[in-house]
């Protein structure tokens, strides 16, 4: 009964795109209960940096490390 298990094994790349994205939603939904939604897309807009700025960054970097975890590689034979 020998049936093979392919396990993807360890993904730091997604693994630490999740854990950006999750920081970045915290932040966001932080900023959204103390300020509301004008001040975010105030701060969103202005011409300074921003914690809000900073947040959006950071969750496109962590989209961006997730789709390089989980694009397909090739097995070395």
């Amino acid at each position: 009964m020998s049936h093979e298990y392919h396990r993807r094994g360890r993904n730091w790349f997604t693994a630490m795109g999740v854990l950006f994205s999750v920081m970045a939603a915290i932040v966001l939904v932080r900023q959204l209960l103390i300020w509301g939604p004008e001040f975010v897309e105030d701060f969103l807009l202005n011409g300074e940096i921003t914690n809000e700025k900073v947040s959006i960054a950071m969750l496109g970097f962590g989209i961006f490390m997730i789709a390089l975890g989980l694009r397909k590689h090739e097995q070395k034979r």
